[in-house]
């Protein structure tokens, strides 16, 4: 019987773990808002890169174990310094720009990050990145000839309704967490785009 009770309680914390890390991280949010938002940006941003990696491999069907662990590593940099503080103040700017009730301020905040936000993001991603990987100033050019118009089209029409609901609906402090989730397969679309 002692193993069985024993086996039931270890069951029981299992199920608060989850609790208990969410609980954690809505006090380092309340905390460390920045920091908190910055951290989870570059986690989940290496771990974007890391998915289109493996990506990449299935459709070529390479079997061996190697990744580029210089990828995740730039991702990782930029999600940390760019992303979660950019995104924080930007949310935070629009929240007060924009209040929620202002007439139409759902289309208002949308056409702001759409129109405004977007396009200077992805910018600033392929800048930060061709610095990161060592390039020069006309590979820069070439990319943003090359690649931004198509990820620009594509990044508003995978993003225009994650973000709808994000500046719409979720609640502030959970906005750049929510983008993150998305960008997790975001972040691998722009990866396969450099290969």
């Amino acid at each position: 019987m002692a193993p069985a009770a024993s086996r039931l309680r270890a069951e029981a914390r299992l199920g608060t773990l989850p609790r208990r890390a969410l609980s954690r991280y809505l006090l380092l949010l309340r905390l460390y808002p920045v920091l908190t938002k910055a951290a989870t940006s570059g986690i989940l941003s290496a771990l974007g890169n890391f998915l289109a990696q493996m990506m990449e491999k299935k459709r070529k069907k390479e079997n061996s174990r190697s990744l580029d662990v210089s990828g995740p590593l730039r991702y990782a940099v930029y999600g940390f310094f760019f992303t979660g503080p950019l995104s924080h103040f930007f949310y935070l700017f629009m929240e007060h720009w924009i209040p929620p009730e202002v007439p139409l301020a759902g289309l208002k905040r949308l056409l702001l990050d759409r129109l405004i936000f977007a396009p200077a993001f992805l910018m600033l991603f392929f800048l930060i990145m061709n610095f990161l990987e060592g390039k020069d100033a006309s590979a820069f050019a070439t990319k943003m000839r090359g690649g931004f118009w198509p990820a620009l089209k594509m990044n508003w029409k995978v993003w225009t309704p994650v973000q709808f609901i994000n500046v719409n609906y979720v609640p502030l402090q959970f906005r750049v967490l929510f983008a993150n989730l998305v960008a997790l397969f975001w972040y691998a679309y722009l990866a396969s785009l450099g290969k």
